[in-house]
């Protein structure tokens, strides 16, 4: 079995996939490949048709929007993810971008750099405080342990799971968000849920949310994220994912107030890579059983 790595994530994955056949990192190997390991990279139909021997996609990640799965499927192929791998890693971010927003680490880290004192400046808790889940699946669930732990309310909507023991399941979106304080996203990127969160939507809360993003740029309208900032009608915006890795210059949300940026490093864990990368190595070892049987 001859396998490319188009993407490595730890020095150590090519000695272990070596016990499944020839692995090499060289990309113009790509048309003698019968499995590819992908991690950020794009999987087009143009990179599909490059490979004229591909079995089988693994990406070493959750989602695989970034992935022409459906043309993949037609000619035969394979795809695969590690879907539970990074769930710790992006949950913790995810909760640190939270408690980054209500206790100001950012704003007090600066003002001391700057020579100020501002020990009469306040914070906020989030023990008592609504906690909203949109999309409930590995990471969410992740969030909400933690969500719990600080004595947060927890409230979830996700059409395709209707109960969940860590969280309040509620029935439409809009009820999900009415009386959130935070608004954690957790969904993948489809026809449904891009742009799901925008101005209409953001209209139904009652109070001043935080949105916390780190599932995909396009399920919220970034120009409706950046006009409730404006009028105040939400708190803060907290993300770790983009339109593009970087985005461009001029994203709107790039220089916009009250908007906390990191570089898509949710999953870039040394216990993360160390866990994707094992899933990996078991989805092909199970592959290459699978054929062989």
């Amino acid at each position: 079995m001859k396998i490319l790595i188009y993407d490595n994530l730890t020095d150590s994955l090519f000695e272990k996939l070596k016990q499944y056949g020839e692995v090499s990192d060289n990309r113009e190997s790509i048309r003698h490949a019968e499995i590819i390991v992908l991690r950020g990279s794009c999987c087009d139909k143009q990179l599909i048709d490059g490979a004229s021997s591909l079995r089988l996609i693994v990406r070493g990640g959750v989602g695989i929007d970034t992935i022409d799965t459906a043309y993949a499927e037609s000619k035969g192929i394979l795809v695969r993810n590690t879907p539970y791998a990074s769930a710790i890693a992006v949950a913790e971010l995810a909760f640190c971008l939270m408690l980054d927003v209500a206790s100001k680490l950012n704003f007090f880290e600066n003002s001391m750099v700057d020579g100020l004192w501002l020990k009469d400046e306040k914070r906020s808790e989030l023990f008592g405080k609504t906690l909203c889940l949109v999309g409930v699946g590995n990471i969410a669930r992740e969030v909400a342990i933690r969500a719990n732990a600080f004595g947060m309310h927890v409230v979830g909507y996700d059409n395709r799971r209707k109960e969940q023991p860590f969280a309040t399941m509620v029935s439409s979106l809009e009820e999900a968000v009415c009386y959130a304080d935070y608004i954690s996203l957790h969904v993948p990127l489809t026809e449904q849920t891009q742009g799901m969160i925008n101005r209409q939507l953001l209209s139904c809360c009652k109070k001043q949310p935080v949105i916390i993003n780190t599932s995909r740029a396009l399920v919220v309208n970034a120009e409706d994220i950046s006009y409730m900032l404006q009028k105040g009608c939400i708190a803060w915006y907290a993300t770790d994912v983009y339109p593009s890795d970087p985005p461009s210059s001029d994203y709107c949300l790039l220089h916009a107030e009250h908007v906390t940026l990191t570089p898509h490093v949710g999953a870039n864990t040394y216990e993360n890579l160390e866990r994707v990368e094992n899933e990996v190595v078991e989805v092909i070892g199970n592959f290459i059983t699978c054929k062989e049987s």
